[in-house]
């Protein structure tokens, strides 16, 4: 298993940071690979994502989320991987957000991009671009602020 870590500060309140990153049809404006994102309920995700070329479509549920502290999921289909995004108050308009991502690469080109680091510095590239979005808006375009309770599995 492949694990990238990443973390950037950005100049809103960790409220403000939070709250954007539950607008996950929102992703295609700072992540790079996605070409789109599909909220099916309150917990389950649909994917699409081009990476080096290469279309992917897969599914996602979210396994915990707390409100300004933690968004965790896991996929359900395609590419096995499982991942958390955490916030850190730094001041009253200063927030760390922290990206967790554990990936099982399966064909030859996963394992290739793997070991080439190709998941890494695309994160680091989406973590650098979640700065600019939410620190030139402001504000978050909108908030989802329900929990969702870790399984106790």
């Amino acid at each position: 298993m492949a694990t990238t870590e990443k973390s950037v500060d950005v100049n809103v309140p960790v409220r403000t940071a939070y709250n954007q990153w539950t607008q996950f049809e929102e992703f295609p404006q700072f992540m790079s690979d996605v070409e789109s994102v599909e909220q099916l309920d309150a917990t389950h995700l649909h994917w699409r994502v081009k990476i080096a070329g290469v279309e992917r479509e897969f599914d996602a549920e979210i396994t915990e989320q707390l409100p300004d502290q933690r968004i965790a999921w896991r996929s359900t289909s395609g590419v096995g991987h499982a991942g958390v995004v955490t916030f850190h108050k730094l001041e009253d308009a200063k927030t760390r957000v922290m990206f967790q991502l554990d990936m099982s690469p399966e064909t030859f080109a996963e394992k290739v991009g793997d070991k080439v680091g190709i998941v890494s510095k695309a994160a680091e590239r989406d973590m650098k671009n979640f700065k600019e979005f939410i620190e030139m808006r402001g504000t978050e375009s909108g908030a989802w602020r329900g929990e969702v309770p870790q399984d106790p599995r």
